[in-house]
């Protein structure tokens, strides 16, 4: 397989996490209901009420399209299990090439498959692992560390980033995938989302903190942020904007399901290609 058909496929990889590690976060999850979408209450307490309800969140799945800085565009379909940590994601980034690929995340691995083109460049292998914990004891910042970046950070916590809005407002009713849900947007800094952790324990504070740091190191100081509330008070549709130091950050993440199992299963081990020790020498 060549160098720069690998790194391309890791490049891609590493713009699909990105994105999920960056806009993935607004979920709010709950049972209690409402007669209509996002209830009748002010936009920061619609918007809190549905960050609130993050905690009891065990798996989504959702589907995911727009641009990340440094990398261009990117679109999915992924599944997600938060405990234990798994993921399934079927991906393109068409600014990193033609080819479709699937990336699962589960015991620790990271496998990237890109079907019958990888297979015809590995010997008839067409799954490339990645151990993201080794990599990441060595000081790797790839597809593969940002995975496991995850492993103890709940997604949603991004959802309360919007709370610390100044100019939070509700925009109207809209549907969502056949949902009827209440759109908010509203405006924040990194500087505003910080201070909103003052109050937080060690534990939330830290998670937390990793969300943050995600845009800054895109170099994103200022975001639009948009939230679609269902009327179960989940946040249905989550929207992030912004410049970075390498383009701009627009990313829209729809959510189909919540709380129900997610499966991922590792590739058969003879269709794999375990690229560990190798790619530890690229990191080098």
């Amino acid at each position: 397989m060549s160098f720069t058909v690998r790194v391309g496929r890791k490049r891609a990889a590493g713009a699909a996490l990105a994105a999920v590690l960056l806009a993935g976060g607004a979920v709010g999850c709950g049972s209690e209901k409402s007669d209509k979408a996002g209830e009748d209450m002010a936009p920061v307490a619609a918007v809190k009420k549905a960050a609130d309800k993050t905690e009891d969140l065990t798996s989504f799945t959702f589907r995911m399209k727009g641009t990340v800085p440094g990398d261009g565009r990117v679109q999915a379909d992924a599944a997600m299990s938060i405990k234990p940590l798994a993921m399934q994601m079927k991906m393109s980034a068409p600014d990193q090439g033609p080819e479709k690929m699937e990336l699962r995340y589960v015991d620790g691995g990271v496998y990237l498959g890109g079907g019958e083109a990888a297979a015809k460049e590995m010997d008839g292998k067409s799954w490339i692992k990645f151990d993201a914990k080794a990599m990441e004891k060595a000081g790797g910042k790839s597809a593969a560390t940002s995975a496991s970046a995850q492993a103890d950070n709940n997604p949603a916590d991004q959802s309360t980033l919007l709370t610390g809005s100044k100019d939070l407002k509700k925009v109207g009713s809209e549907t969502v995938g056949g949902v009827e849900t209440t759109h908010y947007t509203g405006t924040v800094t990194l500087d505003q989302m910080r201070k909103l952790l003052e109050n937080e324990d060690a534990a939330t504070k830290k998670r937390r903190e990793k969300g943050i740091k995600q845009y800054e190191d895109m170099g994103v100081e200022k975001l639009t942020m948009d939230m679609w509330i269902d009327g179960e008070d989940h946040t249905k549709q989550f929207r992030a904007r912004g410049k970075g130091d390498k383009g701009r950050l627009d990313m829209t993440i729809t959510f189909i399901d919540y709380n129900k199992p997610v499966n991922v299963e590792a590739p058969p081990k003879a269709q794999v290609m375990d690229l560990s020790k190798e790619m530890k020498g690229l990191q080098g």
